[in-house]
């Protein structure tokens, strides 16, 4: 693969639970020779507990998800401008969960926290999201077998769907890319691939008028 000859660039993939931003972003670091920035989940000690117990457990686990994530981006505002970077999420992203977990004084106290940091965060030069149904998600969901996935119910997987398209439906922050990946398979399908990172490439270095 070549690198591409192009500025350093910074591109954060974006969707649901099991929609495929770690393999999609994986796959496109080495086209820009980029540093990737991968979301660290496993090693929140809560998340377990969450699954199982989710209105004990919420607060827990959005707390530690937001400090973890923030020392990510801390990474990624040192090496912005000086190396491609290409992320499996969005500082924001954090927030979308925890309007679904939390509610009343414990929203309202992460709320404060979550404005605080965002307000140091870099953001992208590209957001791609991947949208995919319910019906997909579920089904890639439980084809990874993750133990503490198994709990998670259809019913949140639709929350979280719908909180996903309603922030991406307004959203101005950066340049947008929205790609359906219901149909799309990346890892068996060559084609899928090329055609996402034509897409992503047209976003990232447009045509001259």
């Amino acid at each position: 693969m070549i690198v591409e000859s192009m500025p350093p660039v910074y591109i954060a993939i974006e969707g649901a639970i099991g929609v495929g931003k770690t393999t999609l972003a994986s796959l496109l670091r080495p086209q820009y020779g980029a540093n990737l920035m991968l979301e660290v989940f496993e090693e929140n000690p809560f998340l377990p507990l969450f699954y199982q117990e989710p209105e004990r457990y919420g607060f827990q686990v959005q707390i530690e998800f937001l400090l973890s994530r923030y020392q990510q981006q801390q990474a990624i505002c040192e090496q912005v401008g000086q190396a491609s970077i290409i992320s499996d999420y969005l500082f924001a992203k954090d927030r979308l969960f925890a309007s679904l977990n939390l509610e009343g004084h414990e929203w309202r106290t992460y709320n404060r926290l979550h404005h605080v940091l965002a307000e140091q965060i870099i953001l992208p030069d590209l957001v791609v999201y991947l949208r995919a149904t319910v019906d997909t998600l579920m089904a890639r969901i439980a084809a990874r077998g993750r133990s503490y996935e198994r709990s998670m119910s259809r019913d949140y997987i639709t929350r979280l769907v719908k909180v996903y398209d309603d922030f991406f439906a307004s959203y101005t922050g950066t340049s947008l890319l929205i790609i359906d990946t219901d149909n799309l398979n990346v890892i068996t399908h060559p084609d899928d691939l090329a055609l996402i990172r034509q897409l992503i490439q047209q976003k990232v270095r447009p045509s001259p008028p």
